[in-house]
């Protein structure tokens, strides 16, 4: 089996309304549909994301680079085709851009090989159940209102969601103490909450935060200050009464092996698109299984659910790629979600669909 084709996509999905974090303002949701084809007439497909139409298109440039060196290769090659490419990304920097175009062709070479096998790539991986616990994430942003967090929260409970997050930042402390305070008087004491700084604190800031928030029962505090600052994480682990979550702006093995190295973290967060793809993504499950750290990865709620192991705590639920596919996720009553049983990854892009918002 040969790939004989490979077709890029853009589309522009927008947003109900503008979200704030920290350190982004999001406007609409930019994705690149990769799409291989075989000489068997069996497809693959990936994708990956940006804030921005302008942004998608630098990483659109990245993954034009590598057709030369994806085509009449066998799909089966994923080890051979990822070290290919990251060798080739060598000039231009192995992480970032180059990393993140490498995503779609790995994802599309692994959905041809459970679709040749005719199981889902979770089975392939090693299956290790039938179902993950998932949390809420498309809400609760840093802009919404202690009442726009009443709202959210009630409403995440009614669609059966049994934990989600809430947005914190650079915003006096009582303010970020109200908002938590706030959706936590909503839940009640059962429901698991998280929250999440997004790299907007320092810190003293976030120590300071951490310890405020402990009457709150967090099941994580995620993010509080800049990915970089490892030993900074380290320090505010040892500080804070909750668990520290952290890792998904960090790229590849070499990442998280640093973070891992230095505790600067009690639950990893791999990002799929920063790992470069399933293959290297399993390699980092065998790392943070080897340091006895559980991890949650981060968003791609459909391609991450091959992605389950006895290790995963939770999928993140977030809707921004629901439009891609033909297929969707269900929220089970328990606040759990299905892992597929379909060939491949499970999903498939919904073209027909999409073409309102080809770009």
């Amino acid at each position: 089996m040969l790939i004989t084709d490979i077709t890029l996509r853009r589309v522009d999905l927008p947003l109900e309304q503008p979200l704030r974090t920290s350190i982004h303002r999001i406007d609409s949701v930019s994705c690149l549909l990769v799409t291989l084809t075989t000489d068997t007439g069996l497809e693959g497909e990936g994708h990956i994301f940006a804030f921005g139409i302008e942004k998608l298109r630098v990483l659109e440039a990245m993954v034009q680079a590598f057709v030369p060196m994806v085509l009449n290769r066998d799909p089966f090659m994923t080890e051979a085709l990822w070290a290919d490419m990251f060798q080739n990304s060598n000039f231009l920097g192995q992480a970032g851009i180059s990393v993140m175009a490498m995503t779609p062709i790995d994802i599309a070479c692994w959905d041809i090989v459970g679709k040749a096998s005719g199981q889902n790539l979770h089975r392939v991986f090693g299956g290790s159940r039938q179902r993950v616990a998932t949390y809420a994430s498309g809400g609760m942003w840093l802009a919404a209102s202690p009442t726009d967090l009443v709202q959210e929260a009630q409403d995440f409970l009614k669609q059966g969601f049994k934990a989600m997050k809430v947005r914190l930042g650079k915003i006096p402390l009582a303010q970020n103490i109200e908002r938590v305070e706030a959706v936590r008087d909503t839940i009640g004491p059962d429901i698991k909450l998280m929250a999440d700084a997004n790299q907007g604190l320092s810190v003293p800031e976030a120590i300071q935060l951490g310890r405020a928030l402990e009457p709150y029962n967090l099941f994580w505090f995620e993010e509080p200050v800049p990915t970089w600052d490892r030993a900074g994480h380290a320090e505010i682990r040892t500080a804070i009464p909750m668990a520290l979550a952290s890792g998904e702006t960090e790229y590849l093995r070499y990442g998280i092996r640093d973070m891992i190295e230095q505790k600067s973290a009690d639950i990893l967060m791999p990002d799929l698109q920063r790992m470069g793809g399933y293959t290297e993504f399993r390699r980092v499950i065998g790392q943070m299984a080897a340091a006895s750290i559980p991890f949650s990865p981060h968003l791609f709620t459909e391609h991450s659910l091959s992605l389950v192991t006895s290790d995963c705590l939770f999928i993140e639920y977030m809707p921004w790629f629901a439009p891609l596919f033909r297929e969707k996720v269900t929220i089970n009553p328990d606040g759990t979600l299905d892992i597929p049983t379909r060939p491949g990854t499970g999903f498939t892009f919904d073209l027909d669909a999409l073409e309102a918002y080809r770009v």
